[in-house]
């Protein structure tokens, strides 16, 4: 059996969207050693290039209605008209292994997340470089329609009034530079002394 000498943390990452989280999200899986991404769950329909397990487990409202009521989520929330939910013991079995797990959620899950785990979650919100950048970002993205893209940029500026609930903010003017400094917030939350397992026994050994 294998000693766990750290237990492990939930690093939330929000942004608007259009604020490079998703990207920042996988290069940092990606880069960082013993860092997963939380699978969550979604009642949207499962695209072309998804896989069940790995991107989503993907259920119908009542599948996850029935996991509401059993009490089985972290947090969830209605983004679009469709149901995302983290699931409970998705992340605890990782983080009681000494796992860290990075979760892409809004400001209602991030609070939801830390009524249920206050001491193990490392709150980070990615800010986009300007206004007028973000607007470039989100242009592109809802190209098809002006409504589409007036709902995006409304969201996103009620996204960004909550900044001040979060632990560490970061301007994504650079990406690279972005998850370098998440990185850096990562590592020295590891080293936090009530997530240091064998610290007692070092302790201990010292005096």
């Amino acid at each position: 059996m294998s000693v766990i000498y750290n237990k492990g943390l939930v690093l939330v990452i929000s942004s608007p969207s259009g604020a490079g989280k998703t990207t920042i999200c996988k290069k940092l899986i990606y880069e960082v050693e013993g860092l997963n991404l939380s699978v969550s769950v979604t009642t949207r329909q499962k695209r072309k290039d998804e896989i069940e397990g790995k991107h989503y487990f993907f259920k119908n409202e009542k599948e996850f209605n029935k996991l509401l009521e059993q009490n089985e989520f972290l947090e969830h929330a209605n983004v679009f008209g469709f149901y995302y939910g983290t699931l409970k013991n998705e992340v605890l079995s990782k983080i009681n292994n000494g796992k860290d797990v990075i979760v892409d959620i809004d400001w209602q899950g991030t609070r939801q997340i830390e009524k249920s785990l206050p001491n193990d979650i490392v709150k980070v919100f990615i800010l986009p470089p300007s206004m007028k950048e973000l607007e470039n970002r989100l242009g592109k993205r809802a190209s098809e329609n002006k409504e589409n893209f007036i709902k995006r940029m409304s969201e996103a500026k009620k996204e960004i009034s909550h900044y001040k609930e979060y632990d560490f903010i970061i301007v994504n003017d650079d990406l690279q530079l972005a998850v370098d400094q998440i990185k850096s917030i990562l590592f020295s939350e590891r080293l936090r002394r009530n997530r240091q397992l064998a610290l007692t026994k070092t302790l201990k050994e010292l005096f």
